[in-house]
């Protein structure tokens, strides 16, 4: 499949996938249609549901027949068919590692029923105990660090939770939002799989490529990928997506001057650690570990930016209404009641779960 290596391809992916002699991914990642309706450019999201359960068993077997022994496969479905999928990576020998929730803002407006804002992205790997899992590259500051400040917090964070609530939908305002496609997962959340679960250099496959969003961050993490769509279309976009990025720099490479790509790095840590400016500004231990976050991703550790500088472009960012509404929980308010009302609570009481 090294004809396809670094490419977009046009076409069916069961039967262009039936064509390779040998697995060749590290990394599945699929997106497909959710049988709800959506028209595409050259398929309409609605067939009679054995049909479509019938044609999910078979992509999802193709998908499993090129994925490599220690690869991972990841699967973004809806509500009406995810506990279908979950069996059927089953069925095809696959082990669940974890059943994520991707709870989103600007969900779907509903009147007679509770509004669904979430989707299910299944975590699978072929082999239980091989596999690649790269937790360091995807840990956050965790509340140990950030509120409770205990001396036994994992310096380098915890590992996210399963319930990943960071990245909005890309809505049609969104400057993200390629506006060709009705359908397009958010960049930052497709770093976070990339970067879990492959490395520099690791095949990433995405079988319905559609606006193309995990190719384009398989390049710029330095990955190679393989992209199918079924819409010439589509593919063509796509392209045109990966030629934009393909200058994208080096990560390590010295001296690295600021750019687009450190702009996409700094919003995405912004919104995955929920520490707002001000927080930062205010507390140098935070600041510093954020700031160790950044240089790590981006590759400057060797001459990493000081946290005045990040700040300050945060900032930049905040006020030129570039980084987004930070969506957190309220415990630090809470905290402070606590100790307005003279309760004394340890940090072992407040969080029950173990030292990460």
């Amino acid at each position: 499949m090294d004809t396809y290596k670094n490419k977009i391809i046009a076409g069916d992916c069961i039967e262009l996938l039936s064509k390779a002699k040998e697995p060749f991914a590290d990394l599945v990642f699929a997106d497909p249609p959710f049988n709800i309706g959506y028209q595409y450019d050259k398929y309409h999201d609605k067939v009679e549901k054995n049909n479509y359960l019938a044609w999910t068993k078979d992509w999802m077997a193709a998908c499993v027949r090129v994925l490599k022994p220690h690869g991972s496969f990841f699967i973004a479905i809806g509500d009406e068919y995810a506990a279908h999928v979950r069996l059927i990576g089953e069925e095809l020998g696959l082990t669940l590692r974890n059943w994520i929730i991707w709870h989103y803002t600007f969900g779907q407006q509903t009147k007679a029923k509770f509004a669904r804002s979430h989707a299910h992205i299944f975590y699978f790997v072929k082999d239980e105990k091989n596999f690649t899992f790269n937790d360091d590259e995807v840990r956050v500051i965790s509340d140990r660090q950030k509120i409770y400040k205990d001396k036994r917090a994992n310096p380098f964070g915890k590992l996210p939770d399963d319930v990943w609530n960071e990245f909005p939908r890309v809505c049609g305002t969104f400057d993200e939002r390629e506006g060709w496609h009705p359908c397009q997962m958010p960049e930052s959340l497709l770093a976070r799989i990339i970067r879990a679960s492959t490395m520099v250099g690791d095949r990433v496959l995405d079988p319905f490529s559609g606006s193309g969003t995990t190719c384009v961050v398989a390049s710029k993490l330095k990955r190679t990928y393989t992209g199918i769509d079924i819409s010439p279309h589509y593919v063509e976009e796509a392209k045109k997506r990966i030629r934009i990025s393909v200058d994208e720099p080096i990560a390590g490479e010295v001296p690295l001057k600021w750019n687009s790509h450190f702009d996409s790095e700094l919003k995405w840590l912004y919104h995955e650690n929920k520490i707002t400016t001000d927080e930062l500004e205010e507390n140098d231990i935070l600041s510093g570990l954020f700031a160790n976050k950044f240089n790590l991703r981006v590759g400057t550790l060797d001459t990493p930016y000081l946290p005045k500088d990040i700040l300050k472009r945060l900032v930049y960012l905040r006020k030129g209404a570039k980084l987004g509404p930070l969506q957190r929980n309220n415990k630090k308010t809470s905290i402070s009641k606590e100790k307005q009302n003279g309760k004394v609570v340890s940090g072992r009481d407040r969080c029950s779960c173990k030292t990460v």
